[in-house]
């Protein structure tokens, strides 16, 4: 949704829950672990994002719906482009699946700390101790870097 993004600040912010789209289903799912995430943008992102706004014009979603622009566009429409372009969403790979395909990339590459990198896919650290010292930091200069 668009009044989730601060363009100049290159910020996504997701929301902890949203406002629910009435006859879409859990359009009320906000961030993954129910805590706001914010999200660092690259300067290439907000390019996209800027030209994207151009096309959906007064559009309240980034990805409106292919038959309202009162609605998002549909979590399978993604597994359909992929294959639409040849791929099996069952074996090879699914929307998904790029969250993990970053996620092993990412701390393969050596270059994050694994806190950046588990901020950045808004997981929560599962140590209880640990997480009383961690839970506050972004590490938004280093996913900056990671977009």
């Amino acid at each position: 949704r668009w009044d989730e993004f601060n363009l100049k600040a290159h910020i996504w912010t997701v929301p902890a829950q949203r406002e629910v789209v009435k006859g879409v289903k859990f359009s009320e799912r906000g961030a993954k672990m129910k805590d706001e995430h914010l999200v660092p943008l690259s300067v290439q992102a907000v390019a996209l994002l800027e030209q994207i706004k151009e096309i959906t014009g007064e559009s309240v979603f980034v990805f409106a719906g292919a038959h309202s622009m009162n609605k998002p566009m549909s979590e399978n429409t993604i597994n359909k482009a992929l294959r639409v372009i040849g791929y099996d969403t069952k074996t090879e790979v699914c929307g998904h699946g790029f969250r993990t395909m970053a996620c092993s990339a990412l701390n393969e590459s050596g270059l994050w700390s694994k806190d950046a990198i588990e901020r950045q896919m808004s997981h929560k650290e599962r140590n209880g101790v640990r997480a009383a010292y961690v839970h506050k930091a972004e590490h938004l200069e280093a996913r900056m870097e990671m977009m």
